[in-house]
């Protein structure tokens, strides 16, 4: 049974190989471990600190979850990112990401997380890209298998308009190339 998240917020974390020296925080529910001393979750949250550079992650997931390759849910909210790092994309098992409170400014950083076929639940907003009018219609027609994204129900009717703006978008781009 996995149980609550591995909790790394508020350590004033500034690169994700700081989480090394850390001891999760203590919750409401104990955090269970098998005999190697490793966390039975599939939940890390590494919130509220100052990173900005995910480089390490593999290696931080790997030092405290039993299976690190099956984790499900990551809160990296309220840091400093501003990139969609690769290594992200690696955690194929991914259903929930937040990645709200950073410094994310190019929309098609987005883009990169399509490779995660089972991630249903975004986060961005509080970050640049939020105000970029084509925002939530990019975000929705990158990865059409969110069902919650700003924790707000991605609906039918959103789909539609993504797939109507992805299709004239990429119209646009191919009469563009067609005139260079």
């Amino acid at each position: 049974m996995y149980g609550p998240p591995v909790d790394l917020s508020f350590k004033d974390i500034n690169s994700i190989s700081g989480a090394l020296v850390e001891e999760p925080r203590s919750g409401l529910r104990p955090l269970n471990t098998n005999s190697e001393g490793k966390y039975l979750s599939r939940s890390l949250r590494i919130s509220y600190n100052n990173i900005t550079d995910l480089t390490d992650l593999q290696n931080v997931l790997a030092h405290f979850l039993a299976r690190p390759s099956q984790i499900g849910w990551l809160d990296l909210s309220f840091n400093r990112i501003t990139h969609i790092d690769p290594v992200l994309c690696e955690l194929r098992e991914l259903r929930v990401l937040y990645l709200h409170g950073n410094g994310i400014w190019n929309l098609s950083e987005v883009d990169r997380l399509r490779e995660l076929q089972y991630l249903h639940t975004i986060t961005l907003h509080g970050n640049v890209i939020e105000t970029n009018r084509k925002y939530r219609n990019h975000v929705i027609s990158a990865l059409p298998q969110l069902k919650t994204m700003d924790f707000s129900v991605v609906t039918r009717g959103e789909r539609v308009l993504a797939n109507i703006w992805r299709h004239c978008s990429n119209q646009g781009e191919n009469t563009e190339e067609s005139l260079q």
